[in-house]
């Protein structure tokens, strides 16, 4: 009985190593189970990450919510976090982040801002058809909240920032709000705030909760920018945890205004802020691993000057935050875009959505 035992027991190494056999990825590649996978249903893929768009409805003015079914791959996210899209436009594989709302049935909801030449949000907004299959990048971001939170919290949105401030309100909803929460949303007109409705109804249903509008181009309504607006209304906010997310102007106005008056303050920009004296003039960059050198311009991200050339390296975020630009750079000198800061240390990493050159480079692409 014992060998009986010790026998069968011999044969699970044996089939588990058949099964290991028999699993696509050891008699395909990745790129040939695609190519047929996806042919057979949009969204089959080994182990890449896609989303169909599924619908797309008016949000305001000047936005639009797309509703997309992830495929299995994709591994979720928690409210408030981000995601990064890749959409191909005349030919051109291009990226952007958005932060989505995760729907009752698992979809997700992205809500897009169309901006005049954006390439990306001109499309999202209108000429995507419905069943277009996006890339769809893991989630990423910390603006994030314990489950349960009951802090005293103060939410400060403008524009697209109000998106993870809404999926993060929704989180808030499902634990019936248990602690104080402010939210400020700024827009330049009424008819350009987006969730409007949503969020009157969320007021509405918790006491705990207020919802302040500042409009800052409505000719009905007097302008209210976050560096003049009135936070000793909200009452002590000494303890509260402020969440801030919008342009990166806004973003800095919003810092500078609340400096020692909140208990913490995150922040997250979409846009990075614009630095004095940009540098001008071309360098040579020396891309290692291809053999080539460019002439790309100085001031400019590193991203954005090779995309323009027509490379398409690894990108997500494009703010510095999900590292997935990340490369090697041998030698040279590069400025930080947001910060200024200049870094000339040989044999380091580099973030290329976040840094330009001011130097000649040599990088590790």
């Amino acid at each position: 009985m014992l060998g009986r035992i010790v026998h069968s027991m011999s044969t699970v190494p044996r089939i588990a190593a058949r099964r290991h056999a028999a699993s696509p990825r050891r008699w395909v590649s990745e790129e040939l189970f695609d190519f047929w996978g996806t042919r057979l249903h949009p969204l089959w893929t080994l182990r890449r990450p896609l989303a169909r768009l599924v619908s797309r409805t008016a949000e305001s003015a000047d936005a639009v919510t797309l509703v997309l079914t992830p495929n299995r791959h994709f591994r979720g996210l928690l409210p408030g976090q981000h995601v990064t899209l890749g959409v191909e436009v005349d030919g051109r594989r291009l990226s952007r982040s958005y932060s989505p709302t995760v729907l009752a049935d698992g979809r997700l909801a992205i809500t897009v801002k169309a901006i005049a030449g954006g390439a990306v949000s001109q499309h999202l907004a209108g000429a995507a058809a419905i069943g277009e299959v996006f890339e769809l990048g893991q989630a990423f971001g910390e603006m994030t909240l314990p489950t349960p939170s009951s802090e005293r919290l103060l939410l400060l949105a403008a524009g697209s920032g109000i998106t993870p401030m809404r999926a993060l309100l929704r989180q808030l909803d499902g634990a019936g709000m248990p602690g104080q929460v402010d939210l400020v949303y700024w827009a330049r007109r009424r008819e350009e705030l987006c969730f409007a409705d949503e969020l009157a109804a969320l007021a509405a249903r918790h006491p705990s909760f207020t919802l302040h509008i500042a409009l800052t181009r409505d000719p009905a309504a007097p302008a209210s920018r976050v560096d003049a607006f009135a936070f000793d209304a909200l009452g002590d906010l000494s303890s509260a945890r402020a969440l801030v997310c919008g342009p990166g102007g806004f973003v800095d106005a919003a810092q500078a205004r609340l400096q020692g008056q909140v208990a913490s303050l995150q922040s997250e920009a979409f846009t990075p802020p614009v630095l004095p004296e940009a540098e001008s003039g071309t360098v040579q960059v020396e891309l290692r691993r291809s053999g080539r050198t460019l002439s790309l311009p100085r001031g400019t991200s590193l991203l954005q000057a090779l995309e323009a050339e027509g490379l398409r390296p690894a990108s997500g975020c494009r703010m510095g935050i999900c590292n997935t630009c990340v490369c090697g750079k041998v030698s040279g000198v590069t400025r930080h875009t947001l910060t200024g800061e200049h870094a000339a240390e040989p044999a380091t990493q580099v973030k290329l959505c976040v840094n330009s050159a001011s130097t000649d480079l040599i990088l590790e692409l």
